[in-house]
C-alpha cells in the first residue's frame, strides 16, 4: 500500500515540499490527498518532471494524486 500524504488544507509550495519529502524516501509510490487545482498542476509537473507517472482524482471537495514510479 502507497503512502498517503494530506496536504489538504496547506498553500503552495508546502504540498509540492510534502511529496518531494516522500518520495525522498518511498520506493513504491504515493498517494497525495489536496484540495486546490493551483496543488494538482504544481505537483503534477514536479512528479512529472522528476519522471513518476501521476494520475489524478477529482473528488467532490478535494484531489486525489497518485504518483507512481
Amino acid at each position: 500500500m502507497s503512502k498517503i500524504i494530506d496536504a489538504r488544507g496547506r498553500s503552495c509550495p508546502e504540498p509540492v515540499i510534502m511529496t518531494k519529502n516522500a518520495l525522498d524516501t518511498e520506493n513504491e509510490g504515493i498517494k497525495v490527498l489536496v484540495d486546490t487545482n493551483v496543488a494538482v498542476e504544481n505537483i503534477t509537473r514536479f512528479a512529472e518532471g522528476k519522471g513518476y507517472k501521476v494520475e489524478v482524482t477529482e473528488n467532490s471537495d478535494d484531489y486525489e494524486i497518485n504518483i507512481i514510479r
